[in-house]
């Protein structure tokens, strides 16, 4: 609890629930100059702060609650408002303005409750403990993770969004995931049935098992798993642990307690003010009920928020009039979208629909029965078409002459929506109710980037989804005002990377030297072009990045072919081509490790990872490793890294083909592949997936006929899972999609761009991907092939490079005058092994002094 705050004189508004929509209001208040009117004391019952729930199934992918949380501790020190969190609240008096909590009681002269809603679970027979699990705090997650720790199998009751987010979260804990929902089809509020037929295909291909017209009965002790699911006819499913996701419920006990107007099925009433029966009482978000709707999404919540927020500042302007509850999600990877009436209920109403079985990719857009109006739409597959169909649907713009051009693919023709056609009423972002008319006030106040937009307007900050369209609008804002919209790659080059790249395949250009005198201007490069130019380089041709044209580019990594820590000295990762090693090579690489004191680590990526090196000490375990038949792994580059891969058919009596050899095949084709961004592959033997291919840039799974191939996925801070590109091809086929589709991403891509990243910028989306590299479509196909033989072909060891060449080597030595090593650089022992110890590295000096003796550091030397 905090101290009670001063200010006696001043009314209490206090506020009953500290979630997303909350946390908004409490914004929009102290914005509003709220805090000159009341006291503010807000009571949360969870422990931590506001956080951002929309974004809560990434807590299993490795966010913690920390980056999570909503704004910073900073929102919250203002005089006259307190936080109380842990604190619940039991019951409203509304004749002596008090509420009990956990804490005692509190006064209250205006209150607002903020409530939200609880996870319903049928009434199971049986369903307690791992069987009775749900997914709606950072405290359940926990408790999901604690459950899958020693599990096999996980079933989630409910497919709607919830549901598929959680049957995600059990996957990415590993286990087998199933989902079980009642309705015959998957999202059914949001979906058509060919929709949610596409979805099923899709989301069953990555390994989630889904039971459709299943109504659960009661829930007993497993025999092989835990427990055991029995169905309504008698079918069951045994499983470790079992979520349940069917629907939420407003949290409305306290509006029930005080007596206030309730709505029919559940949560209290409010009217356009947000103002409930009680004029000193508001609701906003889960907890309220509007003209008989509830809204279980965050942006009819923080419009809610700021009505009663303005209402509370003497703003009596503001309205709520209902919210448009279109969607646009990613689920397990999956783009779907749901805009307006997306089922066609309006009388009248016709549908044209785009279905692609093979893909399953599915499009329904919905029109007025004259054909003038867009009244929704359906999108699984490719969210892509999402922004201008909510743009025609929201704000009622007049249908094209041919509506269905807008789900068709759009290399038939399709009609994009520029920002231009857009209304000032447009809303850009529905989160926080930012419109195109915003944006450009914005920007006629002065916003000259889009970060300062982003920052005035809050437009983007909320669940993202508009991101792309803020960027079209500010760009059109930009150049409708004369001012040319900069996409130079730096100050040495007025091209982007996509540019560059074309001019040194085109004009066969092998140096950053002869790049800028020909299209470049200045003479000497900076850290943001000269990376860039040496990928592109390397991506062309394939020479040796220590080549002398080239090794002025490099950043200290690529540079030295290891990758520096935090403490000055090297790790170093020699290639073992899908994780497969001789027991010979395990004993060189234990012997080499011990010779040098090496820090040894098994690598997620099925390597061993070496750590510690000094600069001078490279070559020398350079020599050793290629001496015991290890090659460059090429950690320090941007370029193929590794490819993972399970026993396959050889030794697992799931595999159905060779994942080892299949992985050998490739690691060692796109070895040293130089790319805008790392490349990470995985090749599983089976549908169990124990590679994880869904989560790399390119991901094989073996199938009775042959591969799957999945492409575009990523871990790290944004993680995102691959899709699905093609099935059951052969051997040949499926490098020859992979020889593709790496070249045109190394043609197409900006710079730093991942693989993900790329295909989501895509115009045309996965489709328009599968075109041009499965059907040839722009008649690319063989330039592509024969550009990545050439690469192929050209291939060599850059350890080895180096170590041929003298010149080279004089730039491993620390001092240019001392062969030995820094004396500054320290370590400890733990568990066995060395690491760095916990100390502030002193500031590199240019002279150090050694035996006696001035040392000069050789990395502190001009490298032109």
């Amino acid at each position: 609890m905090t101290t009670p705050l001063p200010h006696p004189d001043r009314p209490i508004l206090a506020i009953v629930g500290h979630g997303m929509v909350a946390h908004h209001c409490v914004a929009q208040l102290v914005a509003g100059g709220a805090l000159a009117r009341y006291r503010i004391e807000i009571y949360g019952e969870e422990s931590l702060p506001a956080y951002d729930r929309v974004h809560l199934s990434e807590y299993f992918a490795g966010r913690d609650a920390a980056s999570l949380r909503l704004g910073d501790a900073a929102d919250y020190q203002h005089d006259g408002l307190a936080l109380h969190l842990g604190v619940k609240v039991t019951a409203l008096d509304r004749a002596g303005h008090t509420l009990a909590t956990s804490g005692g009681p509190r006064h209250y002269d205006k209150l607002i409750l903020a409530t939200g809603s609880y996870p319903f679970v049928p009434p199971v027979e049986g369903a307690a403990a791992t069987s009775r699990l749900v997914y709606r705090t950072l405290d359940d997650l926990d408790q999901i993770r604690a459950a899958a720790a020693g599990a096999r199998r996980g079933v989630v009751v409910g497919g709607g969004l919830l549901g598929l987010e959680a049957a995600n979260a059990l996957r990415q804990l590993g286990l087998e995931a199933h989902v079980v929902e009642f309705a015959p089809r998957l999202m059914p509020a949001q979906l058509d049935a060919e929709g949610s037929a596409a979805l099923r295909a899709r989301i069953e291909a990555l390994g989630v098992h889904v039971h459709v017209s299943r109504a659960t009965e009661s829930i007993k002790p497993g025999q092989r798993y835990r427990h055991r699911m029995n169905f309504v006819g008698g079918e069951a499913l045994e499983t470790d642990l079992v979520v349940f996701s069917a629907g939420i419920r407003p949290r409305d006990e306290l509006p029930k307690i005080g007596g206030l107007a309730m709505g029919a099925r559940g949560g209290v009433a409010i009217d356009a003010c947000c103002r409930t029966s009680d004029p000193d009482i508001y609701a906003i978000g889960e907890c309220a009920v509007w003209e008989g709707q509830t809204f279980g999404l965050v942006a009819p919540g923080y419009q809610m928020a700021r009505v009663a927020a303005a209402q509370l500042c003497g703003d009596d302007s503001l309205r709520f009039q209902g919210a448009d509850m279109s969607t646009k999600l990613k689920l397990l990877g999956v783009d779907v979208g749901s805009i307006g009436d997306a089922h066609g209920a309006t009388p009248g109403a016709r549908s044209y629909r785009y279905v692609d079985e093979a893909g399953a990719s599915y499009r329904r857009v919905v029109v007025s029965a004259d054909g003038k109006r867009i009244l929704g739409a359906i999108l699984v597959g490719d969210n892509s078409y999402y922004d201008t169909l909510l743009q025609y649907t929201v704000n009622a713009m007049a249908a094209p002459a041919e509506p269905a051009s807008l789900i068709l693919p759009s290399t038939s023709g399709a009609p994009l929506l520029g920002a231009d056609a857009l209304p000032d009423s447009a809303v850009v972002c529905s989160c926080h109710n930012v419109d195109k008319g915003a944006i450009r006030a914005a920007i006629d106040g002065g916003c000259g980037t889009l970060g300062e937009v982003k920052a005035c307007t809050k437009a983007s900050t909320g669940c993202g989804g508009c991101a792309a369209l803020l960027k079209q609008v500010f760009e059109h804002e930009q150049t409708r005002r004369g001012v040319t919209v900069d996409k130079s790659l730096c100050e040495h080059f007025a091209h982007t990377r996509q540019e560059l790249y074309a001019m040194v395949r085109v004009g066969a250009i092998e140096s950053f030297d002869e790049l800028l005198r020909k299209h470049g201007r200045g003479s000497v490069g900076c850290e943001i072009c000269k990376p860039v130019v040496a990928s592109i380089l390397a991506s062309c041709w394939n020479q040796p990045i220590q080549d002398p044209k080239r090794v002025v580019l490099q950043d200290t990594n690529d540079m030295f072919m290891a990758n520096m820590q935090k403490n000055g000295t090297y790790s170093v990762v020699p290639r073992i081509a899908g994780g497969e090693i001789t027991p010979d090579k395990l004993v060189a690489l234990g012997r080499i490790g011990q010779k040098y004191g090496l820090y040894t680590k098994i690598t997620g990526g099925q390597r061993i990872d070496f750590f510690g090196a000094q600069l001078h000490e490279l070559p020398d375990i350079w020599a050793e490793l290629i001496e015991a038949g290890f090659e460059t792994g090429h950690a320090y580059g941007k370029s193929t890294r590794t490819v993972k891969s399970c026993v396959g058919s050889t030794w697992c009596r799931y595999g159905v083909q060779d994942s080892v050899k299949m992985a050998l095949t490739l690691e060692n084709r796109y070895k040293g592949l130089r790319a805008p961004h790392k490349l990470k592959f995985a090749v599983s033997g089976c549908t169990r997936e124990c590679a994880e291919a869904q989560s790399k840039d390119i991901g094989v799974i073996a199938t009775e006929r042959g591969w799957n191939l999945y492409v575009c996925g990523n871990g790290g801070m944004r993680p995102r899972h691959a899709e699905l590109f093609a099935t059951d091809l052969d051997d040949a086929g499926l490098i020859r999609a992979i020889d593709r589709l790496l070249m045109f991403y190394i043609r197409t891509a900006d710079k730093l761009q991942r693989t993900s990243v790329w295909r989501e910028s895509l115009e045309g989306g996965l489709e328009y991907l599968k075109e041009v590299v499965l059907d040839d479509s722009l008649g690319l196909g063989a330039e592509l092939e024969a550009q990545m033989q050439a690469v192929v072909d050209n291939y060599e060891c850059e350890w080895a490079n180096a170590l041929s060449d003298p010149e080279k080597l004089k730039r491993f030595r620390t001092f240019v005058n001392q062969r030995g090593g820094d004396p500054d650089i320290v370590f400890v022992d733990e568990r066995g092994q060395k690491r760095p110890a916990d100390m502030a590295r002193p500031a590199p000096a240019t002279t150090a002094v050694q035996d006696g003796k001035k040392i000069i550091p050789l990395i502190e030397e001009s490298v032109s």
